[in-house]
Order: structure tokens, then C-alpha cells, then sequence
């Protein structure tokens, strides 16, 4: 963890169109070298989807907990105007508003991220990361107060990245977490890895706040 982190000198850019479709497209190409089948692979008349195993979480055990809401999950669904405007998906990608109360007394800071945990990835995937939110923060309304971070997701773009399963696969869960920090900076770029940012999370939380909305096609 030592090592400076150095940024792409090519920064990833959000399909769109054609090259969209090829994406999407690419989700549905089976693994074989992995020895993994397609999410729409028909087996013996039953689909066959990846194989599955939980990802460890980053927050310790133990921790308090506090309220968090979302005025746009409808019975813990995405609307179409919170869903992806890539990778096959033509939603509005507007990021989820979010209000959240009861954190601990002593929170200096706050993050705010979404994570797929059913992606079938190996490590689910980051679909929005902000940190270096005020202690005086109780929601997002769309933009980030100022001083606040929005960090790079796991397509390698900064910013809220809407939900975009592949098509016929499980329904994916999405973990929208706030945590409740001890310190008022994590001194961390926009463009630190998710995985980086996680782990520079798990040494600073007081307490969380959770809900998980789902979403399928």
C-alpha cells in the first residue's frame, strides 16, 4: 500500500452505441477458459449461471448502524431514471438522492458508495464511490457538497454509475452504504482504484448505514 498510485494515461470512456452493444453483447460470451458458462446458457433445459461466492466485506463487525433512505428506490427497485445510460442500458443514470440520520457523535466525515455484490465478476463491482463529505452532511441531492470527492467506479469513470446487469442473469443486489468516518479526509485522489478506497475505508469507520435496492433484466 506504499506505492504511489499512478493514473492511466488513457482514461476509460463509458461505451455508447454501437460500441454499447458490443458490450453488452461480450457479457453473454461464455467463459470457457475459465471454465464458466453464459448466464443464458441453456443446460439440460436449465440455465446455467457463474458460479457464486460471497465477497468478503469491508466493514468490521460490530460497528453501529444508522438510518439511511432514498426518496427513488420504489419497494427496493431502481427507476428507469436511475439505471445506466451504457453497457446495453438506456436509463438516465442519475445518481440515487439519498438522505441518512443517527450517525455517531463523534463522525467527522462521511462515504457514499454502491456496490454490486451478485456482478459476476469474482469481486463484485463499484458502482459509485464519494468520500471527504462534510460530518454536517444528512443527504445527496444530486451533487456533492463542496470539498467532497466522487470517485472512480469500476468501468474506470468518475461518478454514479447506474445498474446494468446482463440480460437473463440472477437479480443483482446493490449495496448503497454510508460510513460514518473519524477523520475529515481521506487524502485520496478522484481516481484511486475502488478496491484502494475500500481498504482505506475499513480503518476509519465509526458506524454504517445501509440499504440494498435490486435490479434485473
Amino acid at each position: 500500500m506504499s506505492a504511489p498510485f499512478r493514473v492511466p494515461s488513457r482514461p476509460f470512456r463509458r461505451p455508447s452505441g454501437a460500441a454499447a452493444v458490443l458490450v453488452s453483447a461480450a457479457t453473454a460470451v461464455p467463459l470457457v477458459l475459465f471454465g464458466a458458462a453464459d448466464s443464458n446458457a441453456q443446460v439440460g433445459g436449465k440455465r446455467v449461471e457463474f458460479g457464486y461466492s460471497a465477497v468478503r466485506s469491508g466493514i468490521p463487525a460490530g460497528l453501529p448502524r444508522f438510518a439511511v433512505s432514498s426518496p427513488d428506490l420504489v419497494n427496493g427497485a431502481f427507476p428507469q431514471a436511475n439505471w445506466a445510460n451504457s453497457f446495453g442500458c438506456d436509463g438516465g443514470n442519475r445518481p440515487l438522492r439519498l438522505q441518512w440520520h443517527g450517525a455517531p457523535a463523534a463522525t467527522r466525515s462521511y462515504a457514499v458508495t454502491m456496490f454490486d455484490v451478485d456482478a459476476p465478476t469474482g469481486s463484485g463491482f463499484w458502482h459509485w464511490l464519494n468520500w471527504d463529505l462534510p460530518a454536517t452532511a444528512t443527504r445527496l441531492d444530486g451533487a456533492l457538497p463542496p470539498g467532497a470527492v466522487a470517485g472512480t467506479d469500476d468501468a474506470g469513470v468518475p461518478g454514479y454509475l447506474g445498474p446494468c446487469p446482463p440480460v437473463g442473469d440472477r437479480p443483482h443486489r446493490y449495496r448503497i452504504t454510508v460510513y460514518a468516518l473519524d477523520v475529515p479526509s481521506l487524502a485520496l485522489p478522484a481516481a484511486t482504484p475502488p478496491a484502494v478506497t475500500a481498504f482505506s475505508l475499513g480503518g476509519h469507520i465509526l458506524g454504517t448505514a445501509q440499504t440494498t435496492a435490486v435490479a434485473a433484466r
